[in-house]
């Protein structure tokens, strides 16, 4: 069954090498499709099928089934060294109930000074943008083998004083089989109605005849077109590679359909010490300016509650490379 799966995965891998996407480059919101979370980033983005902890809920939100009280996750980076990127969810075990959990996405920038034609060098004026996204989030096991997970996203971009408002939804399972731990998962991201920018800055007034300076001036609009949400189609499948004393490594081989890029693939593997301690290295396939992902972690246990401390390193052709730290608190 485990070696079928794979052959399947490969398969569908070389295949998408040769696929294009009509679409390329056409949603907005592109924050949501950066990755949050050290780990699921040193492991090339293969991990919906290896979600545990309160990160499931940016990648699949059915791998919160696994939490048994309380959890809660925290990263930061800055993307290119240009942004600032913070993540942060918790979750919360209701006995008999299901899971509940909430998330927070912000991405920011530093002000910059306004340019025009007649001022290239500047008008002393200063502007900012931000974007962010805040969600809820559900998951229960409907059998002790699968898991379902949805959620519901309010996502808000801002650009000076535009903006853009809209609402998103998630939904996510998870299939364990006894052999090898082999979790199957699937998840839909991002789906939701087109977004539309607007503000004041978008008034002018408009003379309809420049040669009579006396005409009226109509108070105009500028118009701005509809976008698409970043629509995100995902399986994959994780498993127990070997486990020898205190020595254990897993896998993990995701493929992704975007709505607005060629599919993808992700690879990544962990190898864990005595569990507290963590290697990870992961690739992308069918990217055009990132390949190879490494990182490292440390589980600390103090009585009842579990410290998780994850590192990333991005390596990018053109861009800087990026530096992500998470931490991961389990009561």
């Amino acid at each position: 069954m485990k070696k079928l799966i794979i052959v399947l995965f490969v398969f569908v891998t070389v295949k998408i090498s040769f696929a294009q996407n009509p679409n390329l480059g056409t949603s907005g919101a592109q924050f949501l499709q950066i990755p949050v979370g050290a780990r699921a980033e040193a492991m090339g983005g293969a991990i919906i099928g290896l979600t545990d902890d309160a990160s499931s809920l940016f990648w699949n939100p059915a791998g919160i089934v696994k939490i048994n009280n309380f959890d809660a996750h925290f990263s930061y980076m800055n993307w290119f060294d240009l942004f600032d990127f913070s993540a942060a969810s918790m979750v919360y075990n209701i006995e008999n109930v299901g899971l509940f959990g909430a998330s927070i996405v912000s991405m920011s920038t530093g002000k910059m000074e306004i340019t025009t034609e007649e001022n290239p060098n500047g008008t002393g004026q200063y502007f900012d943008a931000g974007d962010i996204a805040l969600a809820l989030s559900y998951g229960r096991s409907l059998t002790d083998k699968f898991a379902v997970g949805v959620t519901v996203r309010y996502i808000s971009q801002r650009i000076w004083n535009e903006t853009a408002e809209g609402i998103a939804f998630d939904i996510g399972t998870q299939y364990t089989l006894d052999f090898q731990n082999l979790t199957i998962a699937m998840c839909m991201t991002n789906f939701g109605a087109d977004m539309k920018f607007d503000g004041t800055d978008l008034d002018f007034v408009y003379r309809q005849d420049n040669n009579y300076p006396l005409s009226r001036l109509v108070p105009s609009r500028l118009a701005t077109d509809y976008f698409p949400l970043p629509l995100n189609f995902q399986i994959g499948i994780g498993f127990d590679v070997f486990k020898y004393d205190f020595i254990k490594m897993i896998g993990a081989i995701d493929v992704t359909h975007p709505n607005d890029n060629k599919e993808r693939a992700h690879f990544g593997t962990e190898l864990s010490f005595f569990d507290r301690f963590f290697i990870r290295g992961g690739y992308k396939y069918n990217y055009s300016d990132q390949d190879f992902t490494f990182g490292a972690g440390a589980n600390i246990l103090f009585q009842n509650t579990s410290v998780k401390f994850d590192y990333a390193y991005s390596l990018y052709d053109i861009l800087p490379s990026v530096h992500r730290i998470s931490i991961n608190l389990g009561f």
